[in-house]
C-alpha cells in the first residue's frame, strides 16, 4: 500500500510538472518565433529548473532536510546561470546559435523540444527525491554530493567569468581563450556543471527512490 501511494504521488507530481514544463517552454517558443527574439532562450531553460524544483517541494509538502537542500541547490544554480546567460546575451546583442533558425520554424521547434527534454532530464533527480516518502538521515553520499556541488558551482562561476572577461577584451578578438581554468580544460564550465549535477544523483542513490518506482 505504501509503495502504491508513493508511486501515485510520483506519477501525479511528474504529470503535473510535465504539463507545466511544456506550457512554460511553449510560451517562450512562441515569443521567440513571433518576435525573432532569442535573448530569453537560455533564461527560459534555467528558470524552468527553478520553478520545477520549487513546485516539487511544495506539491509534496513533506519538507525533509534533504529535499530542502537539494531544491535550494537547484534554485541557486539556476538563478546564477540564468542571470549570467541573460546578462551576457543582452551585452552581446544576439545568439549566433539561432542564425540558421530564426526564419526556420522547424529548426526552431526542434531546438525548443530538445531544451524541454534537457530540462526534464536534469530535474528528474530532484523530482524523485522531492516526491519520495523515504528520507533516511544524512549519509556519507549526501555529504560527498554536496561537496561536489560546492566545488562544481565554484568552477562554473570562475570559468564563466574568466571567459567573459577574455571575450570582452578587444585585444583578444578572434583568439582562443586559454586563461585561468581554460589553460587546463577545454570546457571547465561544463566540467563544473557536470560535477554539481552529480550531486543530485548522489541524493537519489541515498533515497533509493528509483527502486521503489
Amino acid at each position: 500500500m505504501k509503495k502504491d501511494k508513493l508511486f501515485l504521488d510520483f506519477r501525479v507530481i511528474t504529470s503535473y510538472l510535465e504539463l507545466h514544463k511544456l506550457v512554460y517552454q511553449f510560451i517562450f517558443f512562441i515569443i521567440t518565433a513571433l518576435l525573432k527574439f532569442d535573448k530569453v532562450t537560455d533564461f527560459a531553460g534555467t528558470t524552468n529548473f527553478i520553478v520545477l524544483a520549487i513546485l516539487t517541494l511544495i506539491l509534496k509538502g513533506s519538507w525533509y532536510f534533504r529535499q530542502v537542500v537539494l531544491s535550494l541547490f537547484v534554485v541557486l544554480w539556476g538563478l546564477r546561470l540564468g542571470l549570467f546567460l541573460l546578462m551576457r546575451i543582452l551585452q552581446w546583442g544576439e545568439d549566433r546559435r539561432f542564425d540558421d533558425k530564426r526564419d526556420n520554424l522547424g529548426k526552431l521547434a526542434i531546438f525548443w523540444i530538445l531544451q524541454a527534454i534537457w530540462v526534464w532530464t536534469v530535474t528528474l533527480p530532484v523530482t524523485v527525491v522531492n516526491a519520495s516518502d523515504k528520507q533516511p538521515s544524512v549519509q556519507a553520499q549526501d555529504i560527498i554530493g554536496w561537496i561536489m556541488w560546492i566545488i562544481g558551482i565554484l568552477i562554473e562561476i570562475t570559468s564563466d567569468q574568466q571567459k567573459l572577461a577574455f571575450k570582452n577584451s578587444p585585444e583578444n578578438r578572434g583568439k582562443w581563450c586559454a586563461v585561468g581554468l581554460w589553460k587546463y580544460s577545454r570546457h571547465p564550465n561544463y566540467f563544473g556543471e557536470v560535477s554539481l549535477l552529480n550531486c543530485l544523483f548522489c541524493d537519489v542513490v541515498v533515497c533509493k527512490s528509483y527502486c521503489e518506482f
